[in-house]
């Protein structure tokens, strides 16, 4: 049994938690906008007098009415009532769900203009930190039906099981027939999902499935919020046989992941590395995106002999990397991943370490730091900062980051170029298609190194 990470999104039965707090009234008489540009939320932004509308679905050059609903940011969000005149970068949307699903935002958008703002994102962060002169790269895509990995939230209702992504702005659960932008495996799971989902749920009870396409086939995890009965096993272990999946799992109230029918081993090649993945473990979204990003990181190190690799993973950097480097010492919190890595690590000689170490609790430290060349750090949303500050007194000649949130790393690059470092480059890397999510990878430098 492994701890579970990120399986469930923070959230069970596939419902967003709601804050109780009462959001300020706002009048809803209807207003006729402009739209202006595209906020950091994907929503079209217009001007009321100098206060912000953002409205979802909308163009720069629409002209709408709409309906004041809440107020946000400093402004309100609104919602079209009808469409005075469409913006010239409006395009038919690829998907029926467009609208209604809250898992993209921009698929009406056209791409030049599309692409220009997600890199815009990235410009912009660095901005706010006074880091406008960065160099920014053009963005690194990942195409249409890419996505390997996806949760999928599911309901029973009646004798129907509602299985698919949270609708916009809602808990509500849309009944997902398509999606171009997940990999075609795991959307044609779907009506065979439901049918066994129809077997397990009770009347309104809910559940996550975590679904990751790997080269063994796909591998799913079933987020119940109760532990599993011999029922459960024997169904899903039938079900996983009939699909052809290579693994199924199991989390219940607590949050231990159980494999229940491990029918193929799971595993990622990194490096020359045959890495056996835990269930329900981080990876990157596509295997173009991350392919992407570890190409960066190898030639911003290629000249260091002994590496760190922060927030490791299962070792999808941290592999590569010992194909230049002499020594590569993996650091990552969660302790399945880090026994990922050292079931792995033998191929290596013992040039490749691992370690288990909550980074934000205790970061590594600058005595600890100055024993490599060049230090990687890809941590969550939240960003590196206590890391961040050790990094800066340490003057470590390369360190490279890898981001998830643009603001974040923002923040994190300032406290280092405060330091001395140079940020030489940043190139935006987008996994998320149609969504607002950029990744990123930025390079620094010590000045003179």
């Amino acid at each position: 049994m492994t701890k579970a990470k990120g399986t469930g999104r923070g959230r069970r039965g596939g419902e967003r938690r709601t804050s109780r707090r009462q959001t300020p009234a706002v009048d809803p008489r209807p207003l006729v906008v402009d739209i202006r540009s595209i906020g950091a939320g994907g929503d079209g932004v217009a001007d009321d007098d100098g206060r912000p509308v953002y409205v979802p679905y909308t163009v720069p050059g629409d002209r709408v009415e709409v309906r004041p609903v809440a107020s946000v940011a400093g402004g309100v969000r609104a919602d079209i009532l009808s469409f005075e005149a469409e913006g010239p970068h409006r395009v038919p949307p690829p998907c029926r769900h467009f609208g209604t699903c809250g898992g993209c935002a921009l698929q009406h958008l056209d791409d030049t203009v599309y692409v220009d703002w997600k890199r815009g994102r990235v410009v912009e962060a660095l901005a706010r930190q006074g880091l406008g002169e960065v160099p920014v790269g053009a963005v690194v895509r990942s195409p249409a039906s890419a996505r390997r990995r996806a949760t999928f939230a599911a309901r029973r209702i009646g004798r129907d099981v509602v299985l698919g992504f949270n609708a916009a702005k809602s808990h509500l659960i849309l009944d997902l027939a398509e999606c171009p932008v997940l990999r075609p495996a795991l959307v044609a799971l779907l009506p065979s999902l439901r049918d066994l989902l129809r077997t397990m749920l009770e009347a309104m009870a809910a559940a996550d499935v975590v679904v990751t396409e790997t080269a063994a086939g796909v591998d799913l995890v079933f987020v119940m919020g109760r532990e599993a009965g011999l029922d459960d096993r024997e169904r899903l272990a039938g079900w996983a046989a009939e699909n052809d999946v290579a693994r199924v799992s199991w989390q219940g109230a607590e949050d231990v992941v159980e494999p229940i029918a491990a029918r193929r081993p799971v595993t990622l090649s990194w490096g020359g590395a045959d890495v056996a993945i835990p269930a329900g473990a981080f990876l990157q979204a596509t295997a173009e995106g991350e392919a992407a990003i570890v190409e960066r990181v190898l030639a911003a190190t290629s000249e260091a002999a002994r590496v760190a690799d922060l927030y490791a993973g299962c070792g999808t950097i941290a592999f590569p990397l010992a194909a230049s480097a002499k020594t590569v010492h993996a650091v990552e919190g969660e302790a399945g991943l880090v026994a990922a890595i050292e079931r792995s690590a033998g191929a290596f000689s013992g040039r490749v370490s691992a370690e288990q170490r909550d980074l934000v609790a205790r970061p590594l430290t600058v005595p600890e730091l100055r024993r490599f060349d060049a230090v990687v750090f890809d941590p969550p949303r939240a960003g590196a900062a206590p890391q961040a500050r050790m990094l800066a007194e340490a003057g470590v000649p390369t360190v490279v980051g890898v981001s998830c949130n643009p603001a974040t790393f923002a923040r994190d690059a300032r406290t280092l170029v405060d330091s001395g470092y140079r940020l030489r480059e940043v190139t935006p890397i987008d996994q998320f298609l149609w969504s607002p999510h950029v990744e990123l990878v930025g390079v620094f430098s010590r000045d003179g190194s």
